[in-house]
């Protein structure tokens, strides 16, 4: 793998109506997982849409230096819109054949061995979560990009879905992660990218950037970086769920950051 690189966006930016939503990111994903952090319409889905190829940059571009195979990008939206009336397994069969993988051994690696005859509008919030996570890592892919597979889940559900997407990374794989979830950001991460307006305001091993700003955890470094007002927006963002089946009702997320449509295909990438 080039410079242990798997992808690196330059001078990336875009704009919607005027308004620049992306402003001069440059980043570069390393093995290992990357967590994107920062308030509500900073940029966070843009950034990832971005790097996956289903936006296209105003300016900048993107290189995918070590992404590479059959299936070289594995991507997962907020929205992930499966099919009522099929199961599990047959959901994910229909892109295991795309890519030459087993779709019941896709379901074991995020947990859901026992779920594959279950039908997905019969899962709970945090199973179709995972069988979205399952869906986007078919085929191995070297850059994995999930946008907030945490979103709106209870706290047990949280941390399932945040370690079935830590587990991917390994010494080829890069996985790209948005979340709120700051205690899991502090649980998994090995990097961090904070964004604040469309820019990234602090980038870099999780550790290194913790000693730098004497922070503890990776909250008390998301307060010095965007500020008490922006903390505290992004902890209402992921406030408490309630219990059952794991998801919280009327919660996106970021939301809607543009006008961009749904990703449609959330396995398989249309680079």
């Amino acid at each position: 793998m080039s410079d242990g690189l798997v992808a690196s966006l330059s001078g990336a930016a875009r704009t919607y109506g005027g308004v620049r939503v992306l402003d001069d990111v440059s980043l570069d994903v390393e093995p290992g997982v990357t967590a994107v952090v920062g308030p509500n319409g900073s940029g966070k889905s843009t950034l990832l849409r971005v790097l996956v190829g289903a936006t296209e940059p105003t300016a900048g571009e993107v290189r995918y230096t070590g992404a590479t195979g059959p299936k070289p990008i594995g991507y997962l939206p907020q929205r992930v819109p499966f099919r009522d009336g099929f199961t599990a397994r047959e959901t994910l069969a229909f892109y295991a054949r795309l890519v030459g993988d087993d779709p019941d051994a896709a379901l074991e690696r995020v947990g859901l061995g026992d779920a594959g005859d279950r039908h997905v509008e019969a899962l709970s919030g945090g199973m179709r979560r995972l069988l979205g996570i399952a869906q986007a890592v078919l085929g191995d892919p070297s850059l994995v990009v999930l946008d907030e597979p945490a979103s709106g889940l209870d706290p047990g559900m949280r941390e399932r879905a945040f370690r079935a997407a830590a587990n991917r990374a390994d010494g080829d794989t890069g996985v790209v992660v948005s979340s709120h979830a700051l205690d899991l950001v502090d649980a998994h991460a090995d990097r961090i990218v904070i964004l604040r307006r469309g820019r990234v305001a602090a980038a870099g091993p999780l550790d290194p950037l913790l000693d730098e700003h004497g922070a503890a955890d990776a909250s008390e470094l998301y307060r010095a970086v965007v500020g008490e007002s922006g903390a505290s927006r992004s902890a209402a963002d992921a406030g408490d769920a309630t219990e059952g089946d794991g998801e919280r009702e009327g919660s996106d997320g970021e939301g809607d950051e543009d006008a961009e449509p749904d990703v449609h295909v959330t396995g398989v990438s249309d680079r």
